[in-house]
């Protein structure tokens, strides 16, 4: 593929983050003018502006599942950034997310502004984002995290913890399983995942050097909530994953319910 070409679909993404950048800026204008924006249209702003930048990204995109009519708290593996635009222009969604993204250069503001929950891993702090999720949650505004915490290469999928499951467990809300699939050529694509010490700039330009990839995004069967053990919700959810990608569950084990990881 030429540079030109490349460097015109780079051109589009930043196009459509200067965009983004915009509708933040108004909402901080807003702010300082103590006029309150709902999280509802902070939400439904929030996928207008993914919708585009899912667009301009080098993918075709297919859905298998029905989107939940109710808000729930979804749960997904995690592969690469574009995880978060290409999940997040399906419908309106806050995601949880580790706190040193809130510091990144204009991503973090952009996180911040549509209305993103940050949890700082090994602070202590799980019971004050709990809260924060719950009420987030109650209020019928739905939230999406991801429970092995870290991504991966896509070919297999790591441990779902169930900590911050209780939100859901709290404001009882059903869990929505989501599993995210990246192919190339029929194979599992060695391009999108975002992992190890990858630069952003480094990821975009091997992806737009080539040609489109396919994405599967599967929308599971919700998993009702009330009643039920964090620990046994993280591994039912991780299990439905599990076989949505690779057509096999998770070996049985005993869910864990002491020194879980915190997702982020």
């Amino acid at each position: 593929m030429s540079r030109l070409r490349v460097y015109a679909r780079i051109a589009r993404v930043l196009v459509v983050v200067a965009l983004g950048l915009t509708m933040a800026g108004v909402f901080g204008l807003f702010e300082r003018l103590g006029i309150a924006h709902s999280m509802v249209r902070r939400q439904r702003w929030s996928r207008f502006f993914m919708a585009r930048l899912g667009n301009a990204l080098p993918f075709r995109v297919t859905v298998h599942g029905e989107l939940p009519k109710a808000p729930m708290l979804w749960v997904s593996n995690h592969v690469s950034w574009t995880d978060i635009p290409l999940l997040g222009m399906l419908t309106p969604l806050s995601f949880l997310s580790k706190a040193e993204v809130r510091t990144w250069p204009v991503a973090g503001w952009l996180a911040a502004k549509a209305g993103s929950l940050f949890i700082r891993r090994g602070s202590g702090d799980s019971q004050l984002i709990r809260k924060q999720m719950t009420r987030h949650l109650a209020q019928e505004h739905p939230l999406l995290m991801f429970p092995e915490g870290t991504t991966t290469d896509g070919r297999s999928l790591r441990t779902f913890h169930g900590r911050l499951l209780s939100a859901a467990i709290d404001s009882e809300v059903k869990l929505q399983p989501v599993a995210i699939r990246y192919l190339r050529d029929g194979e599992l694509d060695s391009l999108a995942p975002f992992i190890g010490d990858d630069d952003l700039l480094s990821h975009l330009m091997r992806l737009f050097a080539n040609d489109r990839g396919e994405v599967e995004i599967h929308l599971l069967k919700p998993i009702a909530c009330e009643g039920r053990e964090r620990a046994a919700l993280a591994f039912e959810a991780q299990q439905a994953v599990q076989k949505a990608l690779f057509g096999e569950v998770a070996k049985p084990a005993e869910p864990r319910r002491t020194g879980e990881l915190i997702a982020a």
